[in-house]
């Protein structure tokens, strides 16, 4: 059993930044890349931002890349998304997932533990 906890929730204004954090415990391999989706109604659950094992390297997606950043801490299991210059269209639920194994992936349905998600309101 794995469990995956995000914290951060926030209603923020535009142009202002929030970092969400995501805590994975329980039965985690050993080696794993970590992951942050969303999910927008009336949107497919969409790739944002994901980091390999030993955190050297990371993928983006292009409606984030050069305001998100994606971190960890192995020492901790948990992964970070500071989340800067932040729009009204990043307004969505945040989920943080684990993908077994070294690499990481921009494909969601290459992820195999999901946490519950934390919302994110971003007003204009």
């Amino acid at each position: 059993q794995v469990q995956l906890v995000e914290s951060g929730v926030g209603l923020v204004q535009a142009g202002v930044a929030l970092r969400l954090s995501c805590a994975a415990s329980g039965r985690t391999s050993s080696i794993h890349a970590m992951g942050w989706l969303r999910h927008s109604p009336g949107k497919d659950r969409e790739f944002v931002a994901a980091i390999n094992w030993l955190g050297g390297s990371t993928l983006y997606a292009d409606s984030v890349k050069g305001r998100f950043t994606i971190s960890r801490d192995n020492a901790k299991n948990t992964v970070y998304l500071q989340m800067n210059s932040l729009k009204p269209e990043d307004t969505a639920v945040y989920y943080c997932a684990i993908r077994r194994g070294s690499r990481s992936s921009g494909l969601a349905t290459e992820y195999d533990y999901w946490g519950q998600g934390t919302q994110v309101t971003v007003s204009s």
